[in-house]
């Protein structure tokens, strides 16, 4: 194992948002996928502006429910978070948010890890896929480079 990377991490977690989490107090940011910020907004099937990121959160906490989360570590990010693939009751939990349309694979990482997952929440219409959305890289750029929050959340749908 690379110095610096702890081992499994094992416990209750605390949804930090879609994407991120806490166990022990160590923020763990999943492996290889993208949730919707928190205050980033998507558009439903009736064209409704919902919060996209709370959603992913939300979901996550609820199908979590209170068992207990087990993530082993591959690394850290920019920010000085565990990356993590994380699992509750073997479930992978970032295979889990893409495929129910809450987060995006991201290749980037990923090298396409969830890609089939991804697809397969495009084709049955899960999630962001019902609407429209800007992948959530995108959107955090598009904030950085001085966009309003609503103009970088009202494109049109943006694939990796």
């Amino acid at each position: 194992m690379s110095p610096g990377i702890a081992s499994n991490l094992v416990g209750q977690a605390s949804i930090i948002d879609g994407d991120t989490l806490e166990i022990h107090g160590t923020r763990i940011r999943l492996f290889g996928i993208d949730a919707p910020e928190s205050s980033q907004l998507c558009r439903g099937d009736d064209s409704l502006p919902y919060r996209c990121g709370a959603k992913a959160a939300n979901e996550l906490d609820a199908f979590i429910a209170r068992r207990p989360v087990d993530c082993e570590p591959v690394g850290r990010d920019f920010h000085g978070r565990t990356v993590a693939t994380c699992s509750a009751s073997g479930v992978d939990l970032a295979e889990w948010l893409v495929r129910g349309g809450l987060a995006f694979d991201w290749p980037r990482y990923s090298k396409g890890k969830y890609d089939g997952a991804q697809r397969e929440a495009e084709r049955a219409g899960r999630g962001v896929w019902t609407g429209s959305y800007v992948v959530p890289w995108l959107y955090r750029a598009c904030i950085k480079d001085g966009g309003e929050p609503k103009g970088c959340s009202d494109g049109a749908n943006a694939r990796p």
